[in-house]
């Protein structure tokens, strides 16, 4: 790349960076003061993301306000919003933007050049010439306004981020992480909510945002970051010539400063909302937290965290175990983030007692001193050191690009130190750092001097409040009704006028011309051929396996699953429950403590799971397995069966201590991960009702699976032993009948060292068949118990793939019922799911069902349930065993959004758009089908089709379905949504007195706790 070219840029900075095989540049843009960081490398995957250093001085949201508004419409680009008709109509591989507490991103990634440049130039448009100014429209959707139908109705307040700030912070986790960052930060940014409180939000006024705008959203201001291959020249010329030389430099005063430490810790008293009913006893938050250095200290920041995962983070880890022992909290958890200037180090005891806090801060004192006097233990730090070092050079971070990923991270130093953009690119020679400090007293230091001796720390106290939701909005109402009484009846009569305006704004479509501004892709510019499948089946002494063979960098991954067919409906909590003990108990070699962090020391992890798969050619069956999933270098494979055999065959299922400790964090994270995922839970169980893998998932994971748990924690002393029963019980109907498929992704040469693997745990198995006290006690004949007498020789493909999947057969759900529930919390919003399945009614699956999921998360849901009804979050999903939602997410409304979900087969029945809109559903339908996958998830994705019958030619038939998709053809997907809908298959998670308050739309109600 030849930058001398560039006569706008001034280059900063140019650094190799080997880490993640990239060539870095700091570049400064001369005339706006733009700052502009490029990685270049081979990675197709091309990210783009504008960042501007936003630091709030009150928490009216107006940093997260700003967030989603200006991509409401721009100059170039006035469409009412252009971020949707991306989502609807680019190849983007993602698009988003994130409000932190002293930062707002912008990023978008394609792999495709053309749709990359465009994706560029709607998000630059946006960012600097937003149509905020000309709208006011759009500050009130999407911030907040006051909503008034009728002269004689109440006022209420409405807007998409109050009532998401009004679902995140009815949340304890999110409320405690808000009361952490207060109370360390009192005097800078980082005391208010960036996101917004609700309480604040109706504080801020159009101009006050407006300003905020003109003074943060300026390229002096700005970070640039470019990442992938692509013409880098191009790119910058570009920008230059369309953007950066239309500003000049000028000074922006977004500096953090650094809060002033601490003369002695400080102790603050907060609360957080629970139900009428709800308990209070064991349900306060108890946090203990420190400010560490600052961010631009990679080495202690990399410290900090082996210091998390030494002292608390590892099963049996000593601060926690210790905190366990003493009775403080059913879950001790801990944090630790380096992403903002000053990094906090916390440690949380969960459902603990406000009575413990004095208590909870000596026990963590003295247990301090006593490891750093001690010393700490070695391999627990080597684990730790290993488990990132292998996490960094892996580089898996789902289905995010990782060139996103590494965006973020760039800015735990370059928004602080415009000298030092790629510090935490630069890992390696830190793990070395590191790993040379063992055994010198390193990190006993650390803890000294910033865990001992430092006192700009902070005790929260966050105790239940009951009733506190109840109240709050009984204060709202008041403030509302003193407003409505403090105006005139033309004052009333201009604020129903506004209101009518705005729904009139919301409902008017945008113009064809404005629409057709946004540059979109063409049908001939999409692949046509689907990602093959990469399935090879070989047998291996009992076993078969799975073979995908995608390049993975020396690491092989790898997921034995034992058949769970033979577990009773009624144990399936104890499968789920065993999923959660294997690897935490001693066995016959290790304690709990030291096998952890011997797995950990060698490997990238070993953990054990269950694996759900729907069949898709039979709608009833789906297919059941425990799975122990490895992630290792193909040097320690055979080392990761020697622990799999220690972990399935010598666990003590009978460590009552130790199992008591696993139901309370069970119990303790479970309930919080159901009312913050509201959508997916009410989904989940509504679908119950019907579908056999949502039955499985919901008495394995759930609200019933919850109930269960708590029921067993409570009464632990008299439920002990059916505890260890029920573990070994459903152990050995895993075990016993000696059933196991794997899934392998990673070179062929490494199957001799599986088959290697597989010969030693399967012999263990048939020698040792009463391993648990359940064992055996599946019935069948001795080959088709045993496996190990399979003749696979003359077998044809075909036959060979079959016997393999016979090894994990359909579990027997029996016949379900469905009905109408309502699962009451102390939030304030609803999460509302509609389900049913449609092949049960007599459909079949189309790919065009996935061009309709297109059409009604992002123009009919979108519309009706996020834009006027004002709901954070809708979707659809159609899956090809026919299960169907239509879901909700942080929703003010209840019986509205129900309506909008009715109105569905109308609105498909009637769809007329034009040939273009028509090509951008197709895109943005394919661009989800086509995002760029890691070898483990692709792995992962062709195992699920193996194991649920579908194969590459449905796969593609599906794909030319989507490809060739016209509005003829999703008009003819109405009756499928009239049958989902016939069904009445309703569940909302919400607010119990709004819940209670349209108690007739449901069979029963229940509290969620």
């Amino acid at each position: 790349m030849d930058l001398s070219k560039l006569a706008a840029y001034e280059l900063v900075k140019q650094e190799n960076i080997p880490d993640i095989q990239s060539m870095g540049y700091l570049l400064r843009h001369r005339k706006s003061g733009a700052r502009v960081l490029l990685l270049e490398n081979e990675d197709e995957n091309k990210v783009f993301n504008i960042t501007f250093r936003t630091t709030p001085t009150n928490s009216t949201g107006v940093a997260h306000i700003m967030e989603h508004t200006v991509l409401c419409g721009s100059r170039k680009f006035p469409s009412k919003d252009p971020f949707v008709e991306l989502v609807k109509g680019s190849m983007n591989t993602f698009l988003n933007a994130m409000t932190y507490s002293d930062k707002t991103m912008f990023p978008v990634a394609s792999c495709n050049d053309r749709d990359f440049a465009n994706l560029m130039d709607v998000y630059l448009d946006a960012v600097f010439f937003p149509n905020i100014y000309k709208k006011e429209e759009i500050f009130r959707q999407e911030g907040w306004h006051y909503q008034l139908e009728n002269p004689e109705d109440e006022i209420v307040y409405n807007g998409v981020v109050y009532n998401e700030m009004k679902g995140a912070l009815s949340s304890p986790d999110d409320v405690l992480e808000r009361e952490i960052l207060s109370s360390l930060f009192p005097d800078n940014t980082y005391f208010f909510e960036s996101g917004g409180d609700p309480q604040f939000i109706p504080d801020l006024t159009y101009e006050e945002y407006l300003d905020f705008h003109r003074t943060y959203y300026h390229p002096s201001n700005s970070y640039i970051y470019l990442y992938g291959n692509m013409d880098f020249e191009e790119r910058l010329d570009w920008m230059d010539k369309e953007y950066l030389s239309g500003f000049d430099v000028r000074e922006v005063h977004s500096q953090i400063a650094l809060q002033k430490p601490f003369d002695a810790m400080r102790t603050l008293h907060k609360t957080y909302p629970i139900g009428s009913e709800g308990e209070e006893e064991d349900q306060t938050y108890l946090s203990w937290n420190a400010v560490v250095g600052t961010s631009l200290d990679t080495k202690l920041a990399g410290a900090f965290a082996v210091l998390e995962y030494v002292l608390l983070g590892a099963p049996g880890a000593p601060l926690k175990q210790a905190l366990l022992d003493a009775g403080i909290g059913m879950d001790i958890q801990s944090s630790y983030d380096s992403g903002i200037a000053q990094p906090v180090f916390s440690i949380i005891a969960r459902n603990a007692n406000g009575s413990d806090a004095d208590r909870f801060v000596e026990l963590i004192r003295t247990t301090l001193e006593d490891l750093a006097g001690k010393g700490l233990d070695e391999n627990a730090i080597r684990a730790a050191i290993n488990m990132q070092e292998f996490r960094f050079r892996e580089a898996d971070f789902g289905s995010f690009p990782k060139g996103l990923m590494y965006g973020i991270d760039v800015f735990d130093t370059w928004l602080y130190d415009e000298d030092h953009p790629f510090d935490y690119l630069k890992q390696l020679e830190d793990y070395d750092f590191l790993k040379a400090k063992i055994g010198t007293g390193y990190y006993e230091d650390l803890i000294r001097q910033w865990l001992l001796g430092n006192p700009h720390a902070s005790l929260l106290v966050l105790s239940p409040e009951r009733g506190l939701t109840t109240r709050m909005e009984h204060k709202v109402r008041e403030k509302l009704d003193a407003y409505k009484a403090s105006l005139s009846s033309d004052q009333i009569g201009q604020l129903v006028e506004k209101t009518r305006a705005l729904r009139a704004f919301q409902e008017t479509p945008s113009t064809q011309e404005e629409l057709e501004a946004i540059p979109v892709l063409s049908r001939e510019d999409l692949k046509k051929e689907a990602q093959p499948l990469k399935n090879t089946i070989r047998f291996a002494d009992g076993a078969w396996i799975v073979h995908h063979a995608y390049k993975t960098n020396g690491i092989a991954y790898l997921r034995l699953m034992f058949d769970a067919s033979g577990v009773a409906p009624e144990d399936l909590p104890y499968l789920s429950l065993l999923k959660s003990v294997i690897g935490f108990v001693d066995t016959e070699h290790y304690s709990y403590t030291d096998l952890f962090n011997e797995i950990n020391m060698r490997t990238g992890g070993i953990s054990v799971g269950l694996t759900t798969v729907p069949d898709q050619k039979d709608t009833d069956l789906t297919y059941l397995a425990l799975s122990v999933s490895m992630r290792t270098l193909y040097d320690t494979i055979g080392f990761c069966f020697d622990m799999t055999r220690e972990m399935l065959f010598t666990s003590r299922l009978d460590q009552e201590k130790r199992l008591q400790e696993i139901l309370r964090m069970l119990v303790s994270g479970i309930g919080n991960r159901l009312a913050e995922s509201g959508s997916t839970t009410a989904a989940n169980r509504s679908q119950a009702g019907f579908s056999s893998s949502a039955f499985i998932n919901e008495w394995t994971g759930n609200v019933a699976y919850f109930d269960v748990m708590k029921d067993l924690e409570k009464h632990f002393d008299e439920k002990k032993e059916e505890i260890t029963a029920g573990l070994r019980r459903v152990l050995g109907q895993v075990l016993g009948h000696g059933r196991m498929l794997v899934s392998y992704v990673g070179d062929e040469e490494q199957i001799g060292q599986i088959r290697q693997g597989i010969s030693g745990l399967m012999a263990m198995i048939h020698r040792d068949k009463d391993v648990t006290s359940g064992a055996g006690q599946s019935t069948g004949s001795a080959a088709e118990e045993n496996g190990a007498a399979e003749d696979v020789s003359g077998k044809s493909e075909a036959q060979k793939e079959e016997a393999a999947r016979s090894m994990i057969r359909p579990y027997p759900t029996g016949k379900l019922t469905g009905k109408k529930e309502g699962l009451t919390t102390p939030g304030k919003v609803q999460y509302v799911a509609r389900c049913g399945n449609f092949v049960k009614a007599g459909f079949a699956f189309n790919g065009a069902l996935r061009v309709l999921r297109t059409i009604m998360s992002y123009e009919y849901l979108w519309s009706n349930v996020r834009v006027v009804g004002g709901a954070y979050g809708c979707s659809a999903n159609f899956s090809r065993n026919g299960d169907t939602s239509f879901t909700s997410y942080r929703d003010p409304q209840l019986r509205k959004t129900i309506e909008v979900f009715e109105g569905i087969p109308a609105y498909v029945e009637n769809f007329e758009v034009s040939e273009r809109d028509m090509t951008k559903y197709v895109i943005g339908t394919i661009s989800t089908m086509d995002t760029p996958l890691t070898p483990a998830i692709l792995g992962y994705r062709d195992l699920l089709a193996f194991l649920g019958h579908v194969s590459f030619e449905q796969i593609q038939k599906e794909r030319d379905q989507v490809l060739q998709a016209g509005q003829e053809d999703i008009r003819a997907l109405a009756p499928i949504t009239k049958a989902v809908l016939e069904q009445d298959q309703l569940c909302v998670v919400g607010n119990e007195d709004r819940l209670a308050s349209d108690r007739e739309l449901f069979d029963e109600l229940k509290e969620l706790a």
